[in-house]
């Protein structure tokens, strides 16, 4: 019995010994924690004995792991192996694979988008082509997880798919060497105008940084002037590319005092940090907007805090998440890992960001961030002497020219604006995924007419294509045998959406996030307050 339960007793007791922090002789005392374990270790064995049906001690030991978490914050978690495998490529930014994004489609697996320079897209695999065979084997039936395992490998061996494209009799077979992939954290890079450039970054990733200055490299050479920084439903990621992110835009100020882009606060003051801006960066007068929403976490709210406490750069859209906790990753022998906070972060003016959690459930706390009950305007003109609004219920902090600025719940943006509001008909269409599957149905006829139309002219389509009368009754049609119910005054009170997230899927199929976005941004409230907003964003440059 003690082969049996060793591995997991230690891993048991490793956590309870980290819980303790580094400190931990010192706060409580050695015979407590040894009591503790010991009535865990005693459950355990009494209940593989005694249960009156055969137990599983790994998931005992996982439920009780993922139990004691409970009791601590929201943020601190048990990551099972599989979970904890995926979580690392994303933030580590790669895998080994074939490079490319799809989805299960009624049994069919397509492609969504080929990853730009990666094997598949080299070999000329199309968005909306169909992989109807993978290897010896049918993919007909696979969810798109099952796909993915057969399409990912090492890196130099091959995979062989068979492709069925709408509008070509034969299939067509490739034979693909599979390389390494980078999992990019940039969604878009783009120019608006001859000045504007628009960047979304979709995580702070171990590679962010190096992919922002590739793409702030980019568009400069392309003209920009001012840039729209986009970090809505950006869940955050690595501190330290946040804070360089920051530093592109901050100088690092007069000696001996630098600027502090985000510090650091815990119990274990060996683990406290404080990171401050350093001067050099081709960025650092460049007009800048951020654009944040209700998902925006963590790393982002660092990029904006900074750049709002120092009255950089402007903030426009929704107040952020409010996570303001700080974790570290331990991981074990068995592929499973666990993130345990060990401190908060503070803004410069020294907000916390980080919301309430006392006494609420994960479920609750994380949907409380999405039903604030938000006034739209703007926060601007707040001074040193002004009163902070009635209802913030929040700390009252100021930025470096004596703005108002909040603490306790996220960034608050200087100017607030909200999304449309959804209607249940469109959040119905939305839910259902109608938008995607009526456009590659649609493409599958007219596909290849409109690639031979534009070829690689996005900016002719964005001017010239335009959903017609007979293309949405199309879709009002398809949207009724798929069982929902169209009824034309809900249709009339959301056509201008409807005909962007058209658009906008035609456009991916052809551009990727390049096309999709370009569309979407035309009819996006927050970006076009942004965008009005530049002047005075071009003020706060020359004050820095």
């Amino acid at each position: 019995m003690k082969r049996k339960f060793s591995a997991w007793i230690v891993a048991a007791m490793m956590l309870i010994g980290m819980l303790v922090g580094f400190q931990g002789r010192n706060l409580i005392s050695a015979d407590n924690i040894y009591e503790q374990f010991k009535k865990f270790q005693d459950i355990l064995v009494l209940t593989d004995k005694y249960y009156v049906d055969s137990v599983n001690a790994r998931k005992l030991t996982e439920g009780a792991i993922t139990g004691m978490l409970e009791q601590l914050d929201p943020h601190s978690v048990y990551i099972p192996p599989k979970q904890f495998e995926r979580a690392s490529e994303e933030m580590q930014g790669n895998y080994q694979g074939v490079g490319l994004q799809i989805r299960a489609l009624n049994d069919t697996i397509i492609v969504v988008e080929p990853m730009g320079g990666g094997p598949a897209a080299k070999l000329g695999i199309l968005s909306n082509d169909r992989i109807v065979r993978i290897n010896d084997s049918t993919s007909i039936g696979f969810t798109s997880e099952q796909a993915s395992q057969r399409l990912r490998g090492p890196k130099g061996t091959k995979v062989k798919i068979v492709i069925a494209r709408p509008g070509v009799t034969e299939n067509l077979v490739y034979e693909i060497t599979r390389a390494e992939i980078s999992i990019v954290s940039i969604d878009v890079a783009l120019m608006i105008n001859d000045e504007v450039g628009y960047l979304a970054v979709n995580k702070f990733s171990t590679k962010t940084n190096d992919e922002m200055q590739v793409a702030m490299r980019d568009l400069r050479a392309r003209g920009m002037k001012r840039l729209i920084l986009d970090l809505r439903w950006n869940p955050g990621g690595v501190m330290e590319e946040a804070v360089k992110m920051a530093d592109l835009f901050l100088d690092a100020g007069t000696k001996p005092k630098p600027k502090q882009i985000v510090y650091t606060k815990g119990r274990a003051a060996e683990l406290e940090e404080n990171f401050v801006a350093t001067s050099g960066q081709d960025y650092e007068k460049l007009p800048l907007i951020i654009l944040l929403n209700h998902a925006s976490a963590s790393a982002s709210e660092i990029v904006a805090g900074a750049v709002q406490d120092w009255d950089r750069g402007l903030i426009v859209g929704e107040t952020s998440f409010g996570k303001g906790l700080v974790q570290r990753q331990w991981a074990f022998g068995d592929g499973s890992a666990f993130r345990l906070t060990i401190a908060r972060y503070y803004t410069p003016t020294g907000r916390l960001i980080q919301r309430s959690y006392e006494g609420k459930d994960k479920a609750a706390y994380a949907r409380e961030a999405f039903e604030r009950d938000e006034q739209e305007g703007d926060n601007l003109e707040h001074k040193k002497d002004a009163t902070a609004k009635a209802d913030s219920g929040r700390p009252v902090f100021h930025t470096n020219s004596g703005r108002v600025v909040y603490g306790g719940g996220g960034i608050s943006p200087d100017y607030i604006v909200k999304p449309p509001a959804a209607t249940e008909f469109m959040q119905n269409l939305q839910r259902r995924d109608m938008f995607y599957q009526f456009i590659t149905s649609y493409l599958d006829a007219r596909g290849q007419a409109l690639r031979s139309t534009y070829g690689e002219d996005i900016q002719r389509f964005v001017k010239t294509f335009a959903v017609t009368d007979e293309m949405l009754q199309e879709f009002r049609t398809f949207v009724t045998t798929k069982g929902l119910k169209v009824e034309e005054k809900d249709l009339q009170k959301d056509l201008v959406f409807v005909h962007a997230r058209l658009k906008a899927e035609v456009a991916r199929s052809f551009w990727g996030n390049n096309g999709s976005y370009r569309v979407m941004l035309e009819v996006d409230p927050q970006f076009k307050k942004a965008m009005a907003l530049l002047p005075e964003a071009v003020k706060f440059a020359k004050v820095n």
